[in-house]
């Protein structure tokens, strides 16, 4: 005990707490840069380096890329330095010291890795996602512009397709922002208007880029009852169909582009509702009902079983050809702008905000 406590091993609880004079530094031990290992230098009292935590025994290892605006650069000496551009700061300490792990891990028992509570960014966090071409419909607020800013600060290629041209300009403003290499663009996409979907199909063809990833995010929620310029109610038109006809028009490039994958952010809400008639039949007035046969919340409900059964079908038949389709529940009530149509749901929304995932 004499000895631990003359080293200052007996001041701290955690194990994993170094001890006064001691520091974590980092040295290169492969040909790989990304192969940093982690070792920790005692020098005031011993002046003595060592790869093994002085109170632990363990060692670690620095492991996969930098966060997300970090970069690694040279100075004039040769010494290697970090630069954050989101914060605007200049570190010779290795930023990826606070996720080390151990040289020999144990193996991980079989449970679920990620939570209610896990956001983008940490289920992204040391993914290279260079090459890759996104597009994101709705992606200038909400559910839409949050993917988009994590897929692009991991360097994925993102087109946010948006109705409004401002606000997909604002949102592209934004994410570059954050960090000034990402590769954003935004194009104008209006799920209400079927000419606008073939519009943006041929824009995007026409860049003669692959498509790796397509989400289907756009949505409207408690909209009154109004017609598309394609005499269609507008929330099965924006919700669904705009989305049906923008895959089918892309069908191409997405198979030319295998692996590739179309993601559809549908709702738990698609459970309580049916599209059938009493015989058990497919009742299509139900998909576009008139304005007498409306309800708003029904109709929302409609459209996201649609996107159950689209995406289902689509795996189907794109996944033989490299191509996956997956419909996703973003979780009860987010809090976002889609409640934006009536005080009513903003009420409701902001009452359950504490207990919903937040954005």
């Amino acid at each position: 005990m004499a000895a631990l406590k003359y080293a200052g091993l007996d001041d701290t609880d955690s194990e994993e707490e170094l001890p006064p004079g001691w520091e974590e530094r980092t040295k290169v031990t492969g040909q790989l840069k990304k192969n940093l290992k982690l070792f920790f230098s005692y020098s005031h009292l011993e002046e003595k380096t060592q790869w093994e935590h002085p109170k632990s025994g363990k060692r670690k290892r620095v492991a996969g890329d930098l966060p997300y605006g970090w970069e690694q650069e040279t100075d004039e000496n040769g010494q290697v330095y970090f630069v954050d551009h989101i914060n605007k700061r200049t570190t010779y300490l290795d930023p990826r010291l606070a996720f080390t792990v151990e040289d020999n891990p144990v193996k991980p028992t079989a449970r679920q890795k990620y939570d209610g509570n896990s956001t983008a960014m940490e289920i992204l966090q040391g993914r290279d996602l260079s090459g890759k071409v996104v597009i994101i419909t709705g992606a200038n607020s909400g559910i839409g512009f949050e993917t988009a800013k994590s897929l692009a600060l991991h360097g994925a290629h993102i087109i946010l397709a948006c109705r409004s041209t401002s606000r997909g300009n604002e949102a592209v403003q934004r994410i570059l922002e954050e960090w000034h290499k990402a590769k954003v663009e935004a194009m104008t996409l209006d799920l209400a208007s079927l000419q606008s979907v073939q519009h943006f199909a041929e824009a995007f063809k026409s860049k003669n880029v692959p498509l790796h990833i397509l989400i289907c995010n756009a949505a409207v929620f408690g909209v009154p009852w109004c017609l598309t310029e394609d005499d269609l109610e507008s929330t099965f038109q924006v919700n669904h169909l705009g989305h049906f006809y923008l895959v089918q028009l892309l069908e191409d490039v997405l198979r030319q582009s295998s692996p590739a994958r179309v993601v559809v952010v549908s709702s738990e809400s698609h459970r309580f509702t049916e599209i059938k008639d009493s015989s058990g039949k497919l009742d299509f007035s139900l998909l576009s009902p008139s304005k007498k046969e409306y309800w708003a919340m029904l109709a929302y409900n409609r459209s996201k079983l649609c996107n159950i059964l689209f995406s289902n079908e689509l795996n189907r038949r794109l996944s033989p050809h490299g191509v996956t389709s997956n419909a996703v529940h973003p979780g009860n009530m987010i809090y976002s702008s889609i409640h934006r149509n009536w005080w009513v749901y903003t009420l409701l929304f902001t009452l359950a905000r504490p207990f919903t995932k937040s954005m």
